[in-house]
């Protein structure tokens, strides 16, 4: 019998997760593509630089600008130039996003339960572990 590789796995998992987590945000308009990750770490650090967000969530700059727009335009997050860069931009979630962070919380957390509803809670803090692992080993 075949199996599949890792990384094929992995793959199919995060499809799987996106495809679900883009269900439950649709009738919030946070689009698919990890809008929520933008979101959710403008919430966390209101004022963030564009460019630190793009790094720190390991998406491309086009990625992050096309993100960040939807997320404007949805009412969820302001963009300001940076007064110390004028051709930057730095982040701050709106009325509208702090109310919806109980939500999305929520439903993050409702997403990784489904994932993980047929391991044990010792399986899942091993999986959590070796995930971990994989990628601090190959994030050098």
């Amino acid at each position: 019998m075949k199996r599949d590789s890792i990384g094929k796995l992995i793959s199919y998992i995060n499809r799987l997760n996106q495809k679900n987590l883009a269900r439950s945000f649709k009738e919030y308009d946070i689009g698919s593509g990890g809008h929520h990750s933008y979101l959710k770490a403008i919430l966390q650090r209101p004022g963030v630089n564009q460019d630190q967000l793009t790094t720190d969530l390991k998406f491309d700059k086009a990625t992050t600008a096309r993100s960040v727009r939807q997320l404007e335009e949805a009412g969820y997050i302001e963009r300001r130039t940076d007064p110390n860069d004028r051709r930057a931009y730095l982040l701050y979630p709106t009325e509208r996003a702090k109310a919806f962070e109980p939500m999305l919380h929520e439903i993050l957390q409702d997403a990784n339960a489904q994932l993980t509803r047929s391991l044990s809670t010792e399986e899942k803090e091993q999986l959590w572990q070796l995930l971990n692992k994989i990628y601090h080993n190959n994030n050098e």
